[in-house]
């Protein structure tokens, strides 16, 4: 028997939705207030990325420019920090912010931080099992096919382990930021509660992400009992 797809089990993913759709306006709210907000030091991004990073040792890391907004990140491959436009050239509480949380993640990778050398390992498992994990799962759906659910499950296991591996880097990341911003002065005690607001907004995303791929995977499984009933 064909397994329907739409069925009450979807709503187990409407509070993933919300809390998704709140997440992505709080850090866009907030972002947009600190962002607008020049900070004291009158540092860019870019010079306080660097600054951070050669005080850590981490003379062979770059700081480059990256296109689109928001699009901030480290690349731990090419030990690039990359930072959005405004974020690089600006001197702004939401720019040193950021420009921190994403130092704090080269210092986990120079520290060999145990999360975070986990999540690498799981990046390609995890681009395989998403890649895979859905075709697997709607054969299995409409095939009512235990076999071919399961190994969907599995796949897709990977992924929401992936996500949860996720939340303690990032929060550590931002925790390592918020310390070096205050401890070595690159913003001043009014400005620090504008810079966390900024991280912890952007840890919420994070949170709904992982949130989803769990909700996602609770459905999974009761659709699979379902062919069993």
């Amino acid at each position: 028997m064909m397994l329907p797809i739409f069925d009450w089990t979807i709503v187990l993913i409407i509070p993933a939705i919300i809390l998704s759709i709140w997440a992505q306006s709080k850090v866009k709210s907030a972002y947009k207030k600190f962002s607008q907000v020049r900070s004291g030091a009158g540092l860019t991004g870019k010079q306080v990325a660097r600054r951070i990073l050669d005080n850590h040792g981490l003379q062979d890391v770059e700081v480059v420019e990256s296109r689109g907004v928001l699009s901030d990140h480290y690349d731990p491959m090419k030990k690039v920090v990359a930072l959005s436009s405004h974020n690089y050239n600006q001197p702004s509480v939401a720019g040193l912010a950021i420009a921190a949380h994403e130092c704090g993640h080269a210092i986990q990778h120079k520290q060999e931080y145990s999360m975070l050398r986990f999540r690498h390992a799981l990046a390609m498992p995890v681009q395989v099992g998403s890649w895979m994990s859905f075709p697997l799962i709607l054969i299995g759906i409409f095939m009512a096919s235990p076999m071919m659910l399961d190994a969907g499950i599995v796949l897709f296991s990977l992924v929401v382990l992936f996500h949860l591996v996720t939340l303690p880097v990032e929060f550590d990341a931002s925790r390592r930021a918020m310390t070096i911003l205050r401890t070595d002065g690159y913003v001043a005690p009014q400005e620090a509660d504008g810079a966390k607001k900024v991280l912890d907004a952007a840890a919420w995303t994070y949170v709904a992400a992982a949130t989803a791929a769990i909700l996602n995977l609770v459905r999974l499984l009761l659709l699979r009992g379902m062919i069993d009933d």
